[in-house]
């Protein structure tokens, strides 16, 4: 990413300016933070801090993460001191760009970018702006930095909703060691997507597994894909990808009458087509994001050095349709319908 392409994605934003799409927010409270709150901090109820939220879609996992940033920020910086600008870019990277470039002409204070398109079209449109990522899978791949510490050494860092792939793909070897073939379903062009496939791969092989890949480039062929993945395939796994989280319907429909499970890569998928998955809470991915911002904006946080957070991961099965496969499962997997936890996805 160069600088003279940032500097002309911020000169475009004030030709880019037209009527806001809608925003929303929310001033619910979440407990259970370490981070003291503003109302204990010596001048930071003086301050409104106005925030851009960009969120590529509309789904489970996404507005939970969505829903858990507003609740905690609201929470850390006090009730009427922070005020969400929240877009949604119905699915279109093009929408990130334009949302991004209005947040950044409209001065900002901080842009939280909801999924990778949401990230990269933030990254681009701005270098001062400080932008935290949430249900991002892998920010060195996002970003296209190649030589990747953790940290972005610029003005973006945020939270994963990445759960280790090798207890992935053993929850795979766990539920079903007599299959043969592995179909392992994704959207060719979401690039987080492409990388845990190539992550997971070897794992599955090194369980003697044989791998089979099948991609759909968006919705249109998404049918036809799954229809060709299930009749060749003993079971499919499926990662955290956005295309898919919106045509899980689709998905189930096609799988379900074939009697071939699938294991998901988070629980928005899984409740939507899956069989089991190991999933985080993407309301909690939320939370940790909005700590995160609560330490740039209030305590000066160096956002450059800034790791990037994780949530917790618990291994979670769809009791319905174990069920109805004949699939036995272990104790130490909690059912969906079970948890409290909000439904989750993203990339």
């Amino acid at each position: 990413m160069t600088k003279t392409k940032k500097i002309l994605a911020g000169a475009m934003a004030a030709l880019m300016m037209t009527s806001a799409l809608a925003g929303c927010g929310s001033t619910d409270s979440a407990n259970g933070s370490s981070v003291q709150p503003a109302s204990s901090k010596e001048g930071i109820e003086n301050k409104t801090y106005n925030i851009g939220v960009c969120q590529l879609v509309q789904h489970d996992a996404l507005d939970a993460a969505t829903k858990g940033f507003q609740d905690k920020l609201t929470e850390l910086l006090g009730e009427g001191n922070v005020n969400f600008d929240v877009q949604n870019a119905q699915g279109d990277s093009a929408n990130c760009t334009t949302i991004c470039n209005q947040f950044v002409a409209g001065n900002v204070d901080l842009i939280m970018a909801n999924a990778t398109p949401a990230l990269q079209a933030a990254y681009t449109a701005t270098d001062t702006i400080p932008v935290l990522g949430t249900s991002v899978t892998h920010y060195g791949t996002a970003l296209d930095i190649k030589d990747w510490k953790g940290y972005s050494e610029s003005n973006v860092s945020g939270t994963s909703d990445l759960a280790p792939l090798d207890e992935q793909a053993k929850i795979i070897s766990e539920l079903f060691p007599d299959a043969k073939n592995i179909g392992v379903l994704y959207c060719s062009a979401e690039a987080n997507s492409k990388f845990q496939i190539d992550t997971i791969t070897p794992y599955l092989t090194d369980a003697n597994y044989e791998v089979k890949e099948y991609t759909f480039s968006d919705s249109n062929d998404i049918a036809a894909v799954v229809t060709t993945a299930c009749d060749e395939c003993d079971v499919l796994y499926i990662p955290t990808d956005n295309t898919a989280a919106s045509n899980t319907g689709i998905i189930d429909n096609i799988a379900a009458p074939k009697n071939v499970p699938i294991v998901c890569g988070e629980e928005g998928i899984c409740t939507g087509c899956g069989v089991a998955t190991l999933s985080i809470s993407y309301y909690d991915l939320g939370v940790k994001t909005a700590e995160m911002a609560y330490d740039v904006l209030a305590n000066g946080a160096d956002i450059s050095k800034m790791e990037i957070g994780y949530a917790p991961v618990t291994k979670k099965y769809d009791k319905a349709r174990a069920e109805a496969l004949g699939i036995t499962i272990p104790d130490d997997y909690v059912a969906i319908s079970d948890s409290t936890e909000t439904a989750d996805e993203g990339e």
